[in-house]
């Protein structure tokens, strides 16, 4: 899905899929030593000795570098054991490489799965307030939308930003207002429930996707996180700021689960489809005076 609001000037905070348990990856990883022990000590062979880098790569990629490391010096062992010679420690310059190149790739391959993970870990967050980035957001709904669908589950979404960020902005700098942003995406964050997703997708603007919660129960996390907003008295740019001084206005916009919208028009079209209802449901807490929630 793409958000696209229907206020001008509106723009758009990690997916998952089957991933092995340690338990499995280690029976994976031993089990990959021992047919390659088995081959190299009936063959002594340089090729077959190869594949000790296998299993390496393997526990380096799912275990971190202890992992790795651990099994570069079980590959170390059992090569030795293969290769009786080497418990008399007569290397030859094969040998040496190999040993170096057994410890070596553990550590490189657990480095680069690291940096990996770490790039992927920032381009799905909002760097601001470490909520999910509009990327990370847009393909869980996805999830969301077909869970919600499979399992007859209802599915809401609150659209909120700060209200007056302009005049804050004015009068006390825009790193006061980046500030009240960030202290806002912080309760944002503490405040919703596990299963949720919330999203920082404009400069001020937020969205949370909610599962399983019927419109009531949403509504009423709404009014806390309005709530708990407004009772905080924030510390912006050194400054400190008295309770009351940041409010948001909420829209909500709930669907049942009954897939019948999904049938028609598609996950990435239900999702804009919600999301257009509660941000006009917005449009309309801001009309009416702010500081306030509007159910679609």
């Amino acid at each position: 899905m793409r958000l696209t609001s229907g206020r001008p000037g509106a723009a758009n905070g990690i997916s998952g899929g089957s991933v092995l348990t340690p338990l499995w990856a280690c029976v994976g990883v031993a089990a990959a030593l021992l047919a390659t022990f088995q081959l190299d000590r009936l063959t002594g062979s340089a090729p077959f000795q190869h594949l000790y880098y296998v299993p390496i790569v393997f526990a380096a990629f799912r275990l971190g570098w202890r992992g790795g490391l651990a099994t570069a010096l079980a590959a170390i062992a059992l090569y030795h054991l293969a290769n009786p010679i080497l418990l008399t420690f007569r290397y030859g310059q094969a040998d040496v490489v190999q040993i170096t190149l057994f410890i070596a790739i553990a550590l490189v391959t657990a480095r680069l799965t690291a940096d990996a993970r770490r790039l992927s870990a920032l381009a799905m967050t909002d760097d601001l307030t470490g909520l999910h980035s509009l990327r990370s957001f847009e393909a869980r709904v996805k999830a969301m939308i077909r869970d919600s669908d499979k399992a007859r589950t209802p599915l809401s979404f609150i659209v909120l930003d700060v209200d007056r960020l302009k005049a804050l902005n004015d009068t006390y700098g825009h790193l006061t207002g980046a500030e009240a942003v960030r202290h806002v995406g912080h309760i944002i964050g503490a405040c919703v429930p596990p299963d949720a997703i919330a999203c920082r997708y404009g400069g001020d603007e937020f969205v949370v996707g909610i599962p399983r919660r019927t419109e009531a129960e949403v509504e009423a996390l709404a009014d806390e996180l309005r709530r708990a907003v407004n009772a905080s008295a924030p510390v912006l740019d050194g400054r400190p700021f008295a309770a009351a001084t940041l409010s948001i206005s909420i829209g909500l916009a709930h669907r049942s689960g009954n897939g019948i919208d999904t049938i028609a028009a598609g996950a990435d079209e239900a999702g804009n489809a919600l999301f257009r209802a509660a941000d006009r449901a917005l449009y309309v807490a801001k009309e009416n005076g702010r500081n306030r929630i509007s159910v679609a």
